[in-house]
Formats: structure tokens, sequence, C-alpha cells
């Protein structure tokens, strides 16, 4: 099933990945480079596991992870 949640954390993840890239090559900032893709791109894999919870509360867990993860992506931008 598509939905907008998965989709735009998709997103993301592939602008996270070209911004990580560009701070890699351009600017030689390799501390923030591998933290920023390593938050930014974990908010979609943490939302797509939550879709495989064993239970409600495991599922409102994995996407309170998730929103840990955008909350430090945000700051780090």
């Amino acid at each position: 099933m598509n939905s907008p949640l998965k989709n735009k954390s998709y997103a993301f993840a592939i602008r996270i990945v070209k911004l990580s890239q560009s701070l890699y090559t351009e600017k030689k900032e390799f501390v923030l480079s591998k933290q920023i893709l390593r938050c930014g791109t974990a908010i979609g894999a943490l939302i797509r596991e939550a879709e495989y919870a064993q239970s409600k509360p495991d599922f409102v867990h994995k996407m309170n992870i998730a929103l840990k993860e955008a909350n430090e992506s945000d700051y780090s931008n």
C-alpha cells in the first residue's frame, strides 16, 4: 500500500543522501555528513519497520523513534 508518509520519508531520504554527499565532497565535512545521513535515512526505515509491529504499543514505539530521528535531522540541518 502506498502511503503519503512512506512516500515522503523516502523522498526525504533521497534528499538527505544528496546533502550528505555534498557535505562530504564539497565541504569536506565528514562527521556531520555521516550523522545527517544516519538520522535522515533512519526515519523511513523505522516507518517501514512499524508497519510490521507486533502490537499497537510496538507500532507507537517505533513511530516515536522515527519522530526522534526526524527531530535530530531537523537539528542537524
